[in-house]
């Protein structure tokens, strides 16, 4: 029997505390090679502004074999749906049979939010009480949760091209959270900061890199190509890098292979795959002033790590919608 768990299985059973400790036990794994990761097979739909993954994974440890699908469609704001939607297949990694399919758009944005809640919790300021968003989507809001999760945050700001959508995420989460949110201009929102988080689809730098003031640390989350960015060289030049992993950032993340392709960096300059910081290889913030900054695209482990999460806790709970799919 396959267990079916829909997004609002999904809401009831996953915690962004939970989801965070999972996600940092899968990059530990990924450091300890008990995790088998391959690159992602990709489909990227030009006129339809569209874009398809394939994230296969493996933990070892965890005992947990996926899959995820997942697609990019920016046009779909204008639509109303999600630009990111997924489905996830978890298999038995003893027999390969499927043990559970389940809807992947709500566990991308939460294991999202918690990758960024790992890097947090290690390079950030200890007195961070601040986060400042880029964009007010989905991601922005598990982005915020997952920075609450780990950090005393008292005060968000957020910005959105669309100001509407930043509206109603400030009102939104004020409530979800019992923090002040307020709706920003982007200068202010980056003086104001000591966390950064930019949850965009922009094709160009969001802000100037030299407002970016010292000790400030940034989440990195909406590039996902090689030819696209959220941030300038300048910052990029001013902080620690960090990447999910370092193959991955070189073949995919913007934000690093343009100012490299600039002679801007080299690879050198970035300091640390997260999987180091979180199995104590390398420290993680080592300065009150000094800019730290983290690249994620976004790896298969952590959908592992949160499928198996949610099929354990499904289990538990008696959250058993199944279906006889062979029959």
């Amino acid at each position: 029997m396959v267990l079916i768990l829909s997004r609002s299985d999904l809401e009831k059973i996953l915690t962004m505390k939970d989801v965070i400790e999972s996600v940092e036990r899968a990059f530990l794994e990924l450091q300890k090679g008990t995790a088998i990761l391959p690159m992602r097979a990709t489909i990227t739909l030009t006129e339809k502004r569209g874009w398809m993954g394939v994230m296969p994974a493996y933990l070892g440890e965890m005992g947990s074999l996926s899959t995820k699908i997942v697609t990019v469609f920016e046009k779909n704001l204008e639509k109303n749906l999600p630009t990111i939607m997924a489905t996830i297949l978890l298999n038995d990694p003893e027999t390969g049979a499927p043990l559970a399919i389940m809807e992947g758009t709500f566990i991308t944005a939460m294991r999202t939010g918690a990758v960024c809640g790992v890097a947090t919790k290690y390079l950030a300021r200890k007195d961070s009480k601040t986060v400042g968003i880029f964009g007010a989507g989905v991601q922005a809001r598990t982005q915020l949760m997952a920075a609450c999760a780990v950090r005393d945050i008292e005060k968000a700001f957020v910005y959105d091209i669309f100001k509407d959508r930043a509206k109603t995420f400030a009102e939104e989460m004020s409530k979800k959270l019992g923090i002040l949110v307020e709706v920003s201009e982007p200068k202010d929102l980056v003086l104001h900061s000591d966390i950064i988080v930019t949850a965009t689809t922009s094709k160009t730098p969001v802000f100037d890199g030299n407002w970016v003031k010292p000790g400030t640390h940034l989440n990195l989350i909406g590039s996902f190509k090689p030819e696209v960015r959220e941030v300038d060289e300048i910052v990029i030049k001013r902080s620690k890098i960090v990447v999910d992993q370092k193959s991955a950032a070189l073949e995919e993340a913007g934000d690093i292979i343009i100012p490299l392709k600039a002679g801007i960096i080299t690879e050198k300059d970035i300091y640390a795959e997260l999987g180091e910081i979180v199995a104590g290889l390398k420290p993680g913030r080592t300065s009150e002033r000094e800019i730290t900054l983290f690249k994620s695209v976004g790896l298969g482990i952590q959908d592992c790590a949160t499928a198996w999460l949610a099929y354990t806790r499904a289990k538990e709970s008696g959250i058993c919608k199944e279906i006889d799919l062979f029959s």
